[in-house]
C-alpha cells in the first residue's frame, strides 16, 4: 500500500530560531519569578526581641483503672494460657500539662492516650513565642486517674532574642527538662 501523506515539510530556521528565543524568554521569566520569590518579601522566624518555648513531649500515663486480683473461680473459667492472678485494663488516664510565665498561665491542655484502646502515649507539642528576658516557669503534669498534679518544677531563667527554651518531661530523669537550644 503506498504511503498516503505527504512528507512533512522541514521547519524553517527562523520558525525554529523564534521557537527557542520564546523558550529562552519564558524559563528566563520563570527563573526571575523564582528568585524574587526566594527573598523577598523578607521573612521572620519571629520578632526581634522575642524568644521561643517548645513544650514537646510523649509520655505514657497510669492506667485508668486499677488493677484487681482474680478469684480462683473465675481463674477456672479461663483456658489454662489465660490464667493470670491480675486483671488489668489496657486503658491509660489522659495527661494533663500546665505551663506558667511569670505566675501567668502560658499554656494548658489535656491531652487523650492515642491508640485504639487509649493505651498509647499522649503527645504534647506547642510553639509559643514570648518576649526576650528574665522569666521563671512553672511546668507541671497530672498523669493519674485522680487529675492531681504529681510532677512539677520551677526554673527561673535569661532568655536572649532569639533563644529557643525546649521543655520535655523525661519520667526516667525525674520528670520536666528545660533545655536552651
Amino acid at each position: 500500500m503506498p504511503n498516503s501523506l505527504p512528507p512533512a515539510a522541514p521547519q524553517s530556521t527562523a520558525r525554529k530560531a523564534l521557537r527557542y528565543a520564546l523558550q529562552v524568554i519564558a524559563y528566563g521569566a520563570f527563573a526571575a519569578f523564582i528568585g524574587y520569590f526566594s527573598t523577598s518579601p523578607p521573612y521572620r522566624l519571629r520578632g526581634d526581641d522575642n524568644a521561643i518555648v517548645k513544650l514537646s513531649f510523649s509520655h505514657s500515663a497510669q492506667l485508668a483503672h486499677p488493677c484487681r486480683t482474680r478469684t480462683e473461680a473465675e481463674l477456672a473459667r479461663l483456658a489454662p494460657n489465660m490464667r493470670t492472678k491480675m486483671d488489668c485494663r489496657r486503658e491509660r488516664a489522659p495527661v494533663t500539662v500546665e505551663l506558667d510565665m511569670d505566675g501567668k498561665p502560658l499554656y494548658r491542655i489535656t491531652t487523650q492516650p492515642t491508640g485504639l484502646h487509649h493505651d498509647g502515649s499522649a503527645t504534647v507539642y506547642r510553639r509559643l513565642e514570648i518576649p526576650a528576658g528574665r522569666h521563671v516557669f512553672h511546668a507541671r503534669m497530672a498523669d493519674g486517674p485522680d487529675g492531681t498534679f504529681q510532677h512539677s518544677r520551677d526554673i527561673d531563667l535569661e532568655l536572649v532574642p532569639g533563644e529557643v527554651l525546649i521543655v520535655d518531661f523525661l519520667a526516667g530523669d525525674g520528670g520536666f527538662v528545660f533545655t536552651r537550644g
